[in-house]
């Protein structure tokens, strides 16, 4: 059975400026670096009995970077979440409508997300905010949120631009 005709396929990335392959490493080492604490977390328990609950902190920025990262591949290959039902029996060009109306809420909501997120970076780095298990300085967590909003705007951004081309949809 063709890729066309079996509607479980997933189809080929769109040919975008910044290739999708960076958030695909990205999300390896950072899938990779949470195995790898979790791992030794697990050793160091069987062994001595003693936890190595402090790097929690490491894996929730990671998840948060990889939900982010993961956010962008979506959004820029058209698999982010949306309600198909409403969407899919309608004629291309009011797909493509609907297509853009979802994006440029993507763009509004990554907007608010990148503003808040700057601002709480900036407070927890102006007021010397300390995070409760390594004492280390809170923002270098809470930078990645605006850092990656900006980055999800772009991808959102670059799938406006093929769709309203006509080279996505």
């Amino acid at each position: 059975m063709t890729a066309e005709l079996d509607p479980g396929a997933i189809p080929p990335d769109p040919a975008v400026r910044v290739p999708l392959r960076l958030e695909k490493v990205l999300i390896a080492a950072a899938m990779g670096a949470m195995a790898l604490i979790t791992f030794a977390n697990v050793v160091v328990r069987y062994l001595s009995n003693i936890s190595l609950a402090f790097t929690e902190e490491y894996s929730v920025a990671l998840m948060v970077i990889i939900a982010l990262l993961g956010t962008g591949m979506a959004t820029a290959t058209g698999r982010h979440i949306r309600i198909g039902y409403f969407v899919d029996s309608r004629r291309p060009p009011v797909r493509r409508g609907f297509e853009l109306l979802g994006l440029a809420l993507v763009l509004l909501m990554f907007g608010i997300l990148l503003v808040w997120g700057a601002q709480m970076a900036f407070d927890e780095y102006r007021y010397e905010i300390m995070s409760s298990g390594l004492g280390l300085p809170q923002w270098w967590y809470s930078i990645w949120l605006p850092l990656l909003s900006l980055a999800v705007m772009a991808r959102a951004l670059g799938r406006m631009v093929r769709l309203a081309r006509g080279e996505d949809g």
